[in-house]
């Protein structure tokens, strides 16, 4: 789209001057005899930039700027004049006037002052979408090296228009990954439709992908558009991309070789402008050793591979995302403001954490209705921790022979499972498949006094 320049001068010469000089650099230039006028046609229609003479009736180039600044914060304005003194110039920079300059106007000089306002204005909204969507509720949180790295790489590949595929294990952020990417890209403002590969029977898939006529197969009572023609000028994610099946592979990469799709039942070919980023969970590698995934399918969607590292490889973001989804969940849900203890971050950093971010994220929030604590502390979290995690503590070493790492050990899971049946020792020694008695003499070997731990 041609940026939009709004010209201001009661000098009509110089308005349509200046309004050829512009159409002929590619923007489209936009015009008003009055401060007034000007005003009013900001509200009629957004605009990129204003070129505003200084000295004119009823409403000077000061004023002006002031109320502009009031209406549309932000706008780039650049003021011009053949009567101001330095002093107004001053005063015009210090309302927040990108650039000031003399009439008769250099051509030159004003285009070059404007294409560095319009880049600078880029550059601006661009930091501030950035930062908006790194404080958002679905940003990729987490200090750690590898999430750093993660999100340069997102910042850097969202600007083009390459594909890209994400790998990485189940409940890591793929589809946060997808999605930033769309954010931060061009296609901002275009739709981001998704499809899950692995979840569509096989016989359907085309269907999803490419839509269908009405009649072209049993149960098609209706046209419909497939996910490609609802993504386009925006961006499709194709999530678990390696159990799509063979036969729809080698109809995929012809379409994102031609940029066409066929509905199925029909023959006309339909253009689309989508921009193709897929993710899987598989080890791409031996989906290629085996054959069931086409190396030149692979090569078109993997211009760019991004990884989503395991929560297990960033445990010191443990804390940050524990303390992010509490206060995330709060908002969501209109509760109260509540807050994880020191103690109960040191469970969750201690626990192996299989399904990554999502499961701890569903912890978080599981503990949040089930407490009401504040702080939580961590009998809390224990409580809401999955059946299947062992427990485990601050208190076992990580150095040490093992012997004493297995009594360590062993000496915290009883701790635990007394915790978790109220003291209870008789059902306690049952959980752990062991006699009474003989959880009484497993304590004293590991010197653990019951009375003290009930």
């Amino acid at each position: 789209m041609k940026p939009i320049i709004l010209i201001v001068d009661d000098d009509q010469g110089t308005r349509e001057s200046l309004s050829r000089a512009f159409a002929l650099e590619g923007y489209t230039a936009l015009t008003a005899a009055s401060a007034a006028r000007a005003l009013e046609r900001i509200q009629e229609e957004p605009v990129d930039a204003v070129l505003s003479d200084v000295v004119m009736p009823e409403m000077d180039g000061i004023e002006f700027l002031k109320r502009l600044q009031e209406r549309v914060p932000g706008v780039p304005v650049i003021l011009m004049s053949g009567q101001a003194s330095f002093e107004t110039a001053v005063k015009a920079t210090r309302l927040g006037a990108l650039d000031f300059v003399e009439k008769p106007v250099s051509l030159d000089r004003l285009l070059l002052t404007l294409r560095n306002a319009l880049r600078l204005d880029q550059l601006q909204r661009e930091n501030r979408e950035l930062q908006r969507y790194w404080q958002d509720e679905l940003a990729l949180i987490g200090e750690s090296p590898s999430m750093a790295a993660l999100r340069k790489l997102v910042e850097r590949a969202a600007p083009s228009d390459v594909p890209i595929l994400v790998v990485g294990e189940n409940g890591t952020g793929k589809e946060l990954v997808a999605r930033a990417i769309h954010e931060l890209s061009p296609r901002r403002s275009q739709p981001f439709v998704k499809m899950n590969c692995a979840a569509v029977p096989t016989e359907l898939v085309e269907s999803e992908l490419f839509g269908h006529e009405k009649g072209a197969f049993t149960g098609a009572a209706s046209q419909r558009r497939g996910r490609f023609e609802q993504a386009d000028g925006g961006t499709l994610f194709l999530d678990e991309i390696g159990d799509m099946p063979p036969a729809m592979q080698a109809k995929l990469l012809r379409v994102l070789q031609d940029g066409e799709i066929t509905r199925v039942g029909a023959t006309a070919e339909i253009k689309v402008d989508v921009r193709v980023i897929s993710a899987t969970n598989r080890d791409v590698d031996a989906l290629l050793r085996e054959g069931s995934f086409r190396e030149d399918l692979y090569y078109r969607i993997s211009t760019l591979t991004l990884r989503t590292p395991p929560l297990r490889e960033h445990p010191g973001d443990v804390a940050t995302l524990a303390s992010h989804f509490a206060e995330a969940a709060c908002r969501r849900n209109h509760w109260k403001s509540r807050r994880l203890s020191a103690s109960a971050i040191d469970v969750l950093k201690q626990q192996p954490w299989k399904g990554n971010v999502r499961e701890l994220k569903n912890v978080v929030e599981r503990v949040l209705i089930l407490s009401d604590a504040d702080p939580i502390d961590e009998a809390e979290v224990r409580a809401g921790l999955p059946a299947s995690f062992t427990p485990r503590a601050g208190g076992v070493p990580l150095e040490g022979e093992l012997r004493d790492l297995v009594d360590a050990y062993e000496r915290e899971a009883i701790r635990e499972r007394l915790r978790h049946l109220g003291g209870h020792v008789t059902n306690t020694a049952k959980s752990l498949g062991l006699e009474r008695s003989h959880l009484y003499k497993k304590c004293k070997q590991l010197g653990l006094d019951l009375r003290e731990e009930t």
